[in-house]
């Protein structure tokens, strides 16, 4: 098959590096233009377009894809340009725009989506980080038939993955990046034989994307819901704590057992503070000031010099 593929950052590049490596002619793709990043805020192309570019894949870069929306043209040049590809099959992964009708109905055997969990749950943008958040025991890689809905589609195949009681957002991610573009490779050769199921009706639930707001750490939450957000959040938009005019980031933590005052500093132990949340208490074993770098909290509290009954918001 001729594959188009559609996708910006790593989560996406790993699915196109082992397409491309299992030796699937990939005749275009797809990716978010080039973004500021880095201290210079320099242009810096996508994971996905890097690869592409390696490869010598030629790659496009619309500010969108509604034929009537503001970055019309841009589409409309989109359009010619997929048209030229005539792909059998587009693959997705991350991309980041949502496709139009148009794009869904131009290949000929339709679009097909890598979606980091078990459909229906965590349909969305962020469901790595729902998922660790919520305290789930599992997610994996849905393979999707892609219509107009959200994470609507018909399931073609999936795959499980533990999510372990230490998982962050970064490590869970690095793993489920490598299940989805195995369980792709795997999957295309026998794409005809795999029978479409409609998502069932019970069990729909949406991974919100993470906003930046969210890092702020709520102490009247109990603790386990505070240490499951301090790993979702890593690697963003990780979680901070005020204690005074000073912003800390907090990146690890382990249930205590203290209890107190929701913010409160209850006993100082050799990996960290133990602060009282609104239900038990967490020993903070991770934390960065600002300027530094992320540090074991043990190596920051001299510098610290933190007081018992001290409270942080």
């Amino acid at each position: 098959m001729r594959l188009v593929f559609a996708g910006t950052p790593e989560f996406a590049a790993t699915a196109l590096r082992a397409l491309l490596a299992a030796g699937h002619p990939v005749v275009g793709v797809l990716t978010q233009p080039d973004r500021p990043a880095g201290r210079g805020m320099k242009l810096q192309a996508s994971a996905v377009k890097q690869v592409a570019q390696a490869a010598g894949v030629p790659v496009a870069q619309p500010q969108g894809l509604r034929l009537d929306g503001r970055h019309a043209g841009d589409a409309a040049a989109a359009q010619a340009q997929l048209l030229a590809w005539a792909p059998d099959l587009m693959v997705v992964a991350a991309y980041g725009l949502i496709l139009p009708r148009w794009v869904l109905q131009l290949p000929t055997q339709g679009c097909l989506n890598i979606h980091a969990s078990l459909l229906p749950r965590w349909r969305g943008a962020a469901p790595i980080h729902r998922a660790i958040e919520a305290g789930d025991a599992q997610t994996g890689i849905t393979l999707m038939q892609m219509d107009e809905g959200l994470d609507t589609g018909a399931m073609l195949a999936r795959a499980v993955e533990p999510i372990r009681a230490d998982d962050s957002t970064a490590s869970l991610h690095e793993r489920l990046a490598r299940l989805g573009a195995e369980l792709t490779v795997a999957s295309l050769p026998r794409l005809a034989q795999l029978a479409p199921q409609a998502q069932p009706g019970e069990g729909v639930c949406y991974a919100h994307k993470i906003e930046k707001a969210e890092a702020a750490i709520d102490w009247t939450q109990p603790a386990a819901l505070i240490e499951r957000r301090l790993r979702a959040f890593d690697p963003f938009p990780g979680a901070q704590a005020r204690r005074g005019d000073e912003t800390i980031k907090v990146w690890r933590g382990r249930i205590g057992s203290g209890q107190g005052r929701p913010g409160e500093l209850l006993a100082l132990h050799a990996d960290g503070p133990e602060f009282a949340c609104g239900a038990g208490s967490l020993v903070l074993t991770e934390l960065q000031r600002a300027g530094g770098r992320r540090a074991p909290a043990a190596a920051l509290l001299p510098a610290l010099a933190l007081r018992i009954d001290e409270l942080w918001t």
